[in-house]
Order: structure tokens, then sequence, then C-alpha cells
């Protein structure tokens, strides 16, 4: 994690507040695979990265509290007993929709000051919302002896973004920045909430994203329209979600679904598989057919499910030329953003040139290269910048 990030948070709240805060680090998140499946009940394999959001807390004696955010040089004061979500994409609502959970669940918050800044590339598709509801209600239960407990935490930065800040999202990306675990993956299973870790040793392979630095303005329609294709489809299965499908239970429907909407829910049903056989490739130490897996993930996504574009599709197919990588694949909602890379360390370096440069040539702008190692969930940096659980 970012020792820079956290000193730069630190003295900004003593050059405001005068007070020693308390330091939180809330991480990212990666998803290696397992896409679309979490409104489906199915499997996730998700795991916290090194880049996140630091944030310095401190309980406030005046009757007002103020949130700041130094990425964006915006303050703001707000009135704890007259919370209600200001307008629409402002990044005030995170903070405000966990305090308004905290207050839904009878628990007393007083007046509070934050700082906070991350370092999670924007559009990138690696949560930086959760990163942030994360670090407030973690630093808030914190400082106010709340008494709850990280799955209650999760649930309230979700009901946040629900309630204040309008998006309908799965638990994946709360849970994996919360219960992150240091070089470990979760096999997340969305129905239970319950998560296994799987130790990665990447040997000689390392992970590496690339950013399409695109977001096309399909994505919203079309995650509300394929979340709604999956949901009809278990109704006509008479099952609770497509979790529970076998691809033989699927041929029984074929005449009564579009061969479209049947593709979608036949990749949710192969993805959830091979969410799970990628954990047994994990625990085999078996790199070679994880990456099989993942790009066999973003072939699904791209031709079935369709929520691919152009430049993930020409990142996914720069990478299927170097035999050094191992797998790769669109990461995300889709129709843009990040492709995550399996590769070879000796490669890295290269591949992220030769990459860059045949994309630029291809659609006259760059993307960004980032590399990243899993990392431990939200948790206090203490003074020493040892970390403390």
């Amino acid at each position: 994690m970012s020792n820079q990030l956290t000193n730069e948070v630190k003295a900004q709240f003593l050059a405001h507040f005068k007070t020693e805060p308390l330091l939180i680090f809330s991480p990212g998140r990666i998803n290696i695979i397992g896409e679309h499946t979490d409104y489906n009940d199915g499997f996730v394999f998700p795991a916290a990265v090194d880049k996140g959001i630091a944030a310095a807390i401190q309980k406030s004696d005046s009757d007002k509290s103020t949130a700041y955010a130094l990425d964006l040089d915006s303050k703001i004061e707000f009135d704890l007993n007259n919370l209600k979500p200001s307008k629409e994409g402002s990044w005030e609502n995170y903070v405000f929709g966990v305090v308004a959970e905290i207050q839904n669940r009878n628990k007393v918050v007083g007046n509070f000051n934050i700082v906070f800044k991350g370092d999670i590339p924007s559009g990138a598709g690696m949560s930086s919302s959760a990163a942030l509801e994360n670090s407030v209600v973690f630093g808030l239960n914190e400082l106010f002896d709340l008494g709850l407990s990280k799955e209650e935490m999760i649930l309230i930065s979700q009901k946040a973004e629900h309630n204040y800040v309008g998006v309908k999202c799965g638990i994946m990306d709360q849970y994996a920045s919360m219960f992150g675990i240091k070089n470990n993956a979760l096999l997340l299973d969305c129905r239970t909430v319950k998560a296994k870790p799987y130790e990665i040793d990447f040997k000689d392979h390392q992970l590496m994203l690339i950013n399409t630095n695109v977001k096309h303005s399909l994505s919203d329609s079309a995650y509300n329209d394929r979340r709604s294709a999956c949901e009809n489809i278990a109704e006509l299965l008479g099952i609770k979600a497509l979790r529970d499908a076998s691809e033989d239970d699927l041929k029984t429907i074929k005449d009564k679904v579009t061969p479209e909407n049947y593709q979608k829910a036949l990749y949710v049903i192969q993805e959830n598989e091979r969410a799970q056989k990628a954990s047994k490739a994990i625990e085999d130490n078996d790199l070679e057919t994880l990456g099989a897996l993942i790009y066999a993930s973003h072939n699904g996504l791209s031709t079935q499910f369709k929520v691919s574009c152009d430049e993930l599709d020409f990142l996914v197919e720069q990478a299927k030329t170097n035999k050094k990588v191992l797998g790769a694949r669109m990461m995300g909602g889709g129709f843009g953003g990040c492709t995550i890379n399996l590769i070879a360390k000796d490669e890295a370096q290269n591949f992220a040139e030769t990459a860059s440069k045949a994309y630029e040539e291809k659609f006259n702008k760059a993307c960004s290269v980032y590399f990243i190692q899993l990392e431990d969930g939200t948790h206090i940096v203490n003074q020493s910048n040892k970390e403390l659980k």
C-alpha cells in the first residue's frame, strides 16, 4: 500500500483540524474470473490490490462534520441530523450514504472530520467507490465504538451505494475490499456471502492491467438488460437464479427464449463453472489452466454475453499473439475499462510497450498499464507505518 498517500492525508488532516487522526487504508479490487455471475447468485474470484484509498478521520468538537476529497480539492460541511443525497454523481453521497445507513441501524455517530485520497485509476473498474465506503464505515466503527462486524460494515457500504448513489451493485466489491488477504484471491459465493481464500503462487508470472481509457455509454442500459434477461430465464426454469441451472436445464427452454438470451444465460452458467475450476487450478499451482480459463471467460463475455468492445477485444487479441501471456480478459461490467493479463514477469515490460504502441496506432489514443500486487483488506495504519489488522 502507498505510505505516501497515508502521509499526505495525515499531513492535510493535521493542517486543517490540528488533531491526530486515525489512519485507514482501504484497497481497490480486481476480479480474476467470474464476471456478471454475482447478480445470478454465482461465484466470483476477486482480490484486494495495493492501490486504494487512504483516509484520515477523527471526532470533531464542532456541531458540523467535514469531508475533504483531496484528489478533487473539494470540501463539504454537513449536518448529521439532516442527511440526504446531494446531486447525482457527487462524491459526498458515498460518505453521506454510509453515515445514513449506520444511523438506520440505530447506531449513534457523532460529528467527525475526514480527509481522503486514492490512487485507484479512475474508470479502471477497480471499485474506488467500495474502497471509499469501506474506509468511512471502518473508521466510524473504530472512532465511535459501534461494534459492527466486517460483514455488517460491507452491507452498510452496499446499501449506501444503492440508496444514496443509486447504483444497485452486488456485494463483491465491498467484500473484496474489506476481506482481502495478501497474496490471496477469494472465491466468493454471492448467495451465502461466504468466501474461501486461495493463496496464489504466481511463481515467475504476475498480473498486469491495461486500461483502454474508454467508457462506452451503453454500459448502464446494457447492464440492466442483461440482468433482466438472466432473471427472466431463471423464472422460466423455475429456479431462484441461474446459479442453480445446468447447461442441460437450459436446453429444456431453448425454444422459449431468443437465441441471444439463450447465449447470455449459457455464458453465466459456464462462467460460474470456470470460476470454480479456477480455484482448483490455483490449488494445483497450475497457472496454464488458470490462463486458459481467463481467455475462455473473455471469449464468453465478448461473443455470448456481448459486453465487450473493440478496444477490449483488441487488447486480448494482442495478448494471444504473445506466448508469455497465459491469459487475458476484460474485467468489470464491460464496454470499456481494463483487461487483466497473467504474464511472465520477464515479458511484462516488453508486452506493455508493444501492446500500448499497437493500441495507439489502431485507436489513436493511449492506453494505461498498471502492475498490481494482491494485498490485505481495509485496515488501520498505525503511526510507525506498520499495518494493523
